[in-house]
């Protein structure tokens, strides 16, 4: 939640969390989520490429471009650790133990349709 904002914006960081919902590729690629969508079949040749010729630069040069790009983009550890204390403590929230079992219920971590559908089956446990 820290890092999100500043990658897509306060209204989408608020609409992809809140929502719960999976994000189709070509939105998440509009919204600046990831850096590009493409089809399944063109990933991996690109995904090699863009690697390869990575690896062929100065690993030094490679270290100082990700530590000055992080400085302006990434939230400092202190607000990851306050992420991850709220979240620890919405997970122990009576509610939040009510719908895990509930989950678990329906199936999570057993059943491959509550896997690849779980943003289905968390909108159903507010009805």
């Amino acid at each position: 939640m820290a890092r999100l904002p500043r990658l897509i914006g306060r209204g989408r960081a608020l609409e992809v969390l809140l929502g719960g919902e999976d994000i189709p590729g070509d939105l998440a690629e509009r919204y600046g989520y990831v850096n590009r969508a493409l089809p399944d079949a063109e990933l991996d040749h690109f995904v090699d490429a863009l690697a390869r010729r990575i690896a062929g630069f100065d690993k030094r040069a490679i270290a100082d471009i990700k530590r000055l790009v992080d400085i302006p983009t990434l939230p400092p550890d202190t607000e990851i650790g306050a992420e991850w204390d709220a979240f620890l403590v919405s997970a122990h929230r009576p509610q939040a133990q009510q719908n895990l079992k509930r989950l678990m219920e329906m199936g999570l971590q057993t059943n491959p349709d509550v896997e690849k559908r779980l943003p289905y089956y968390t909108g159903t446990l507010g009805q």
